[in-house]
């Protein structure tokens, strides 16, 4: 049976849209999908799907916010099998435990200060440091922010699902799986990019891979997930730079961005990597973080 996607609401646009996305995911995989709300704060003020006024102030917001979000998504999503909770403690762990137990965890972002292009937030940077399931983070962009009758903005041309592979080490098989299943379910291709250094210096961590042997690696690396799944159409791009970089400027035109995060030894504390906070602080399409060994 297929795991239970899970997304995080405090009542932001950011975490409307992110429901959303977790809502047609959840429908791709045919799985349940949980709505929560964490913490014992209120949620923010929010514009709910139908344009309605939120609830009075001496009403239980966060479940009056979950119940309405909940009955717009089933309306609009006929077949969608939703829950709700409400998770006690601080925001970042209890959303950290709580995911756990779920196939993915979804949240919104509102970003950092007055830089309306950053997508890592304080909630969504602990979790992504601690979680042990792959994480998207979504924010409310001009094309995702709900309509009033509870939709999003009519899609453009296709998009492909983008890949930051990091070859100095054996290719995460988690973070391949991860990358071609959303392709595959999303009927899109899969671009591939692996950024390489031409100065000399490596991108990140100490080591580098010459450029001669990047593209039989990458093929190598590919060669299983293609066999898997062969009516994902893969490019595989070599770039030269850092690699984040590459990943921002083809979030422009991503229906989402997949990165790895290698799990650390708890002595070094949480941890993401250079790149992938790169990524998470200015990326335009939602962002998904899939923890490896």
């Amino acid at each position: 049976m297929p795991g239970i996607v899970m997304v995080g609401l405090d009542g932001s646009p950011e975490s409307v849209a992110a429901a959303q996305w977790a809502a047609d995911d959840a429908l791709s995989r045919a799985a349940p999908l949980c709505l929560v709300h964490a913490g014992d704060q209120p949620p923010y003020d929010y514009v709910p799907f139908a344009g309605e006024a939120v609830a009075p102030p001496d009403a239980d917001r966060a479940a009056h916010m979950l119940r309405e979000i909940a009955a717009v998504l089933a309306y609009r999503r006929p077949g969608l099998h939703l829950t709700t909770a409400r998770l006690s403690g601080r925001p970042a762990a209890a959303l950290t435990e709580a995911a756990r137990g779920a196939e993915l965890l979804v949240l919104g972002s509102r970003g950092l200060g007055r830089a309306a292009g950053y997508l890592l937030g304080s909630v969504a940077s602990a979790v992504l440091a601690r979680a042990e399931r792959p994480v998207v983070l979504v924010r409310a962009t001009a094309g995702q922010r709900p309509h009033p009758g509870g939709t999003a903005a009519p899609p453009g041309p296709r998009r492909d699902v983008v890949l930051g592979l990091d070859l100095r080490d054996r290719p995460a098989e988690t973070v391949l799986e991860f990358a071609f299943d959303m392709a595959a379910r999303r009927r899109t291709g899969l671009r591939v990019l692996h950024g390489w250094s031409s100065s000399g210096a490596p991108d990140d961590g100490g080591r580098q891979m010459p450029q001669t042997g990047a593209g039989e690696a990458l093929a190598d690396a590919l060669w299983p997930w293609r066999e898997k799944f062969p009516r994902v159409e893969v490019a595989v791009e070599t770039v030269v730079g850092t690699a984040g970089s590459h990943l921002v400027d083809a979030s422009r035109e991503a229906v989402l961005v997949v990165v790895g995060r290698r799990r650390r030894a708890a002595l070094l504390g949480p941890h993401i990597g250079p790149v992938t906070h790169q990524v998470l602080r200015a990326a335009l399409s939602p962002v998904a973080v899939v923890t490896h060994d």
